[in-house]
């Protein structure tokens, strides 16, 4: 499995190499021991969750506040784009985002370390995409920003054909970093 480094830090890309043959194909999702060799605990991620989102939603910006949530994310169907935005007050690469194509071609695994924002766009007719989480979600550490906020201007690859009424009524970034620094 290829690990690498992403330009927001902590953030890391796990990438397997799947083995094709005439059946199909089959595919390591997940590995501990890989997964402690870069610093993270495999046995911290208590629950995961799947959505299926049809091609142009988005889902996103979201993020947890208090000590935040890490994740591995990864598409097991279909592609989409996905973005993460640094939230972490004193953070070298805060404000800044990032993009990265999941899908069911190179099963990579986006790592999230808690503090950013998260959120992506279905690129092809159906995208699963799933969820390795280290917390149970507490509706009261919700964070979100809006998806189209001018000061983000996240270049989502396609019209938006659904967006959540949540997320539509997201704050905007100038003022979550307020939030932030409060």
């Amino acid at each position: 499995m290829k690990v690498e480094r992403l330009e927001l830090e902590g953030v890391l890309l796990f990438t397997p190499t799947p083995f094709h043959d005439d059946r199909g194909f089959f595919t390591r999702t997940f590995d501990a021991d890989i997964a402690a060799e870069h610093g993270l605990d495999p046995n911290a991620f208590i629950q995961d969750s799947q959505s299926r989102s049809r091609l142009g939603v988005v889902r996103g910006m979201h993020g947890r506040s208090g000590r935040g949530e890490a994740k591995l994310v990864r598409a097991a169907h279909g592609a989409v784009l996905d973005f993460l935005v640094d939230a972490r007050l004193g953070s070298p690469t805060f404000g800044e985002h990032i993009s990265v194509r999941l899908d069911d071609v190179t099963f990579a695994h986006l790592y999230v370390p808690p503090g950013l924002l998260h959120g992506y766009q279905a690129l092809t007719g159906t995208a699963d995409v799933c969820y390795r989480i280290d917390r149970e979600h507490d509706p009261a550490e919700d964070l979100a920003v809006r998806y189209d906020d001018p000061d983000l201007a996240l270049p989502w690859p396609l019209p938006v054909s659904t967006i959540s009424g949540r997320d539509l009524s997201a704050g905007s970034w100038k003022e979550l970093r307020s939030s932030l620094s409060a």
